[in-house]
């Protein structure tokens, strides 16, 4: 049985082109990809829970007279829903320059979301990822022969710091691709890295050391396209996980939903803000927490008759970390509830298996 190599994937057919071929036939979907039991779990869909997700004004935590209270907003939202949505993309102040997400850089970056996907197979291949390498177009967590299979492609970029981008894997076409993605990049990680000063005071650490864990804004991008699929009731876009990182933006490049997080063990559809980003609380920021916030287990699903696209912008602490519980934290909270481990061993464990749920997070636990 052939595995995956340590931060690799193992090759599988291009879903795209799958569904385009089983779309128009009476043919079944081949087995890999019917997950029968995780689409049938329950899913709740009442609007009144989906409208009930936290909504975080960067507005009210850079203005001194509402600070205090949207701080704690934050912080709530993360330690009881593990995620939230960020209002309007105009309202983002941002942190020393002041001025908010230009709409036109989120438009651009969608539009060229939007042309790379409805390229010919053979034009995207061209940026196909290669053994031991994730950035690139093609599959992650594919670790072995007979595992089940998600409904979707995936395209991995390295974005910062910006000496660490593989530009080999940066397409050519369309020709707006690079400046737009760039742009966005250095917008996103101004939005991070203040948010995570507001973390950082929510916690009572010092918030330049807190943000010394994430010197250099390392940031990793995953663009995924989900093929429609006449028989979507039997399958998955994206198995249920959770994100490695310290904190992951979500851009949602059409209006099809699909994102669902699991909430008191049951599945809670998200309907996405429009001009909002969705940020979520990834494995390293709930184990630096000593758990106080919560690693979000979700997953996507996908539509009958309509593609679906998102981005998901990943942000990491600096490669040579240690990733543990805090020491000011451990000393309040009287233990470390997390064992530690380097940054770089942690990456390779989980990229090493397929997406469990919060298994690899669970596994870290003292």
């Amino acid at each position: 049985m052939a595995h995956a190599e340590a931060g690799g994937s193992l090759a599988v057919p291009n879903v795209q082109a799958l569904a385009e071929t089983y779309n128009r036939s009476d043919e079944q979907i081949p087995g890999r990809y019917i997950r029968d039991e995780e689409a049938a779990e329950e899913v709740i869909v009442d609007h009144d829970i989906s409208s009930a997700i936290p909504i975080i004004d960067v507005n009210k935590l850079l203005d001194p007279q509402s600070s205090k209270e949207e701080c704690a907003k934050l912080g709530s939202a993360c330690k009881h829903w593990g995620f939230f949505q960020g209002k309007n993309v105009n309202s983002y102040k941002l942190v020393v320059i002041n001025h908010g997400v230009p709409n036109e850089v989120i438009c651009n970056f969608r539009n060229d979301i939007t042309e790379f996907f409805k390229q010919p197979l053979e034009a995207k291949m061209a940026y196909s990822m290669i053994p031991g390498n994730l950035q690139g177009y093609g599959q992650h967590f594919v670790v072995s022969e007979n595992q089940k299979l998600d409904w979707a492609d995936l395209f991995g970029l390295v974005l910062r710091p910006i000496d660490s981008r593989d530009m080999r894997f940066w397409p050519s076409h369309p020709p707006s691709f690079r400046n737009s993605v760039d742009r966005y990049s250095s917008e996103a990680a101004k939005l991070v890295s203040c948010l995570l000063k507001f973390l950082a005071v929510d916690m009572g650490v010092e918030p330049e050391s807190f943000l010394e864990i994430f010197r250099g804004q390392p940031q990793s991008m995953r663009m995924t396209y989900y093929p429609p699929c006449k028989q979507a009731s039997k399958v998955v876009g994206l198995s249920p996980h959770t994100d490695r990182m310290g904190l992951t933006l979500l851009l949602q490049a059409n209006d099809v939903q699909g994102l669902q997080i699991r909430k008191d063990g049951k599945w809670v559809a998200i309907n996405a803000l429009d001009g909002a980003f969705i940020v979520n609380v990834g494995d390293t920021l709930e184990i630096l927490s000593n758990g106080r916030y919560k690693s979000i287990e979700h997953r996507a699903m996908v539509h009958p008759t309509r593609e679906r696209m998102s981005a998901a912008l990943f942000h990491a602490v600096y490669l040579d970390a240690t990733v543990g519980p805090l020491p000011e934290l451990v000393k309040n909270d009287g233990e470390a509830r997390y064992s530690s481990i380097s940054f770089v061993d942690f990456r390779k464990r989980f990229f090493a298996s397929k997406l469990d749920g919060r298994s690899n997070l669970e596994s870290l636990k003292s």
